[in-house]
């Protein structure tokens, strides 16, 4: 039991200063070896717990997505302005979190596969979420028309968590739900 606890406060100090180092340092500069030294551990107790720095970064986006999501269940009755607001406390909490998000999705994802695979999978099942909450306010809508709509206002959320990431003072949830789009029947 007690090796146990000590590996899950091992795992747990990995991932802190991986996450430390990604807002700090970017996904490139975040070095095994800067995990290790930051963590206050051997690159062999790193090892026990994750095969490569990727796996670990990975971990750490994962867990700072799940504030992007207001139904983690999956029951599929999120509303839009639901998974809007989501994106808005997101971005609006932690500064870390948004950009590592930014930084993987572009510096990862660009050199990369797995990290692109993952950032794409991702991606999809937000664009399927949001262009089914979509069809739940607007039933007349075709399921591409709901899913270019959905693909747009990611793009749009995007863009604003990018400006916030420059600009920390930048009013992202005055911005977001005016970024809805009407799509004609």
């Amino acid at each position: 039991m007690a090796r146990y606890k000590a590996g899950l406060r091992t795992e747990a100090k990995i991932l802190e200063a991986t996450r430390e180092l990604l807002g700090e340092l970017g996904f490139e500069g975040t070095t095994l070896k800067a995990i290790c030294d930051r963590a206050g551990i051997r690159a062999g107790s790193f090892y026990n717990l994750f095969g490569t720095k990727e796996e670990a970064i990975i971990r750490v986006v994962r867990e700072s997505l799940v504030a992007l999501d207001p139904d983690p269940e999956g029951e599929g009755n999120d509303t839009l302005n639901e998974l809007i607001d989501a994106f808005v406390t997101f971005t609006d909490g932690d500064p870390t979190l948004p950009r590592i998000y930014l930084q993987i999705a572009v510096t990862g994802a660009m050199t990369d596969d797995v990290i692109r695979q993952r950032v794409l999978h991702h991606h999809a099942e937000r664009v399927r979420r949001f262009g089914d909450a979509i069809l739940r306010e607007n039933p007349q809508l075709t399921r591409d028309q709901a899913e270019s709509e959905a693909e747009t206002l990611l793009a749009t959320l995007h863009g604003l968590a990018l400006r916030k990431a420059m600009e920390p003072d930048f009013p992202v949830a005055e911005h977001a739900h005016r970024s809805r789009l009407v799509i004609p029947s």
